[in-house]
């Protein structure tokens, strides 16, 4: 067992994201339903949440719902939404006694008007808050925020705001979601599977990529505490020798 004690505190990533997978398969083998794992997976995200504030990350983002979710069957998707907005009425206090900022990211027009009232008022309650950025991305897929960002790109050449021809990959990048935040250094996703699910595909150029085989619902401190002590355990040459990197 990884314990925070093992972590280099001078080399902790600014930025960690999670694909959070398996909840559904974490309840099928307890012969419960879905959303059985989603509810269990509760305590998970309080628990990375917590970790990271401990180390001292800057920004955590949570890929909790997709735009390609919303092809799944509709009980599963109405359980989700009311269990999103249930969870934010009982975290937020938590969230704010902790220094913690919530963010939303993606196409958040499209949750239920309930849901949306939820988050606002989380927003809100937590805005002055200077610690941990917990960004959750709901209704969101990395190719719908190229799209949004080439969009108002070009609204704003249209307008002659902005010259074509000075456009960088900085000012791709502040035209995401994630703008004024560092990209992810570090990307963990559970359940064993290894792809990125069109999951912030721009931001995570450069990332490191830990995979494991536990999902969701099991996942804990110190396995969060193993993903950073991994990430530690690597060379970032950004195109670079070793040579380099030492120099």
């Amino acid at each position: 067992m990884t314990s925070k004690e093992q972590i280099d505190i001078t080399r902790i990533p600014r930025h960690i994201a999670v694909i959070m997978d398996g909840n559904g398969r974490w309840a099928k083998e307890r012969g419960k339903p879905r959303i059985f794992g989603h509810q269990s997976a509760i305590q998970s995200v309080r628990d990375v949440t917590e970790a990271c504030a401990e180390l001292g990350v800057g920004y955590l983002t949570l890929y909790a719902f997709s735009t390609e979710n919303w092809y799944r069957p509709l009980d599963e998707v109405n359980g989700l939404m009311k269990l999103l907005a249930q969870a934010i009425r009982s975290e937020v206090a938590t969230l704010k006694k902790n220094n913690i900022r919530l963010n939303f990211i993606g196409a958040i027009d499209q949750l239920p008007q309930d849901t949306l009232r939820m988050m606002r008022g989380a927003l809100d309650d937590t805005k002055d808050c200077t610690g941990l950025v917990l960004n959750i991305a709901l209704s969101y897929s990395g190719r719908w925020d190229l799209t949004e960002a080439a969009r108002k790109i070009a609204l704003e050449a249209q307008a002659g705001r902005l010259d074509p021809q000075s456009i960088t990959q900085e000012t791709v990048s502040g035209f995401l979601s994630t703008a004024g935040q560092p990209d992810p250094e570090l990307l963990i996703r559970t359940s064993g599977e290894l792809r990125i699910s069109n999951f912030l595909m721009w931001q995570l150029a450069y990332s490191e990529l830990y995979f494991t085989n536990k999902y969701w619902p099991d996942f804990r401190k110190d396995d969060l505490f193993e993903a950073v002590l991994d990430y530690q355990r690597r060379e970032r040459r950004f195109g670079k020798t070793s040579e380099q990197i030492v120099k």
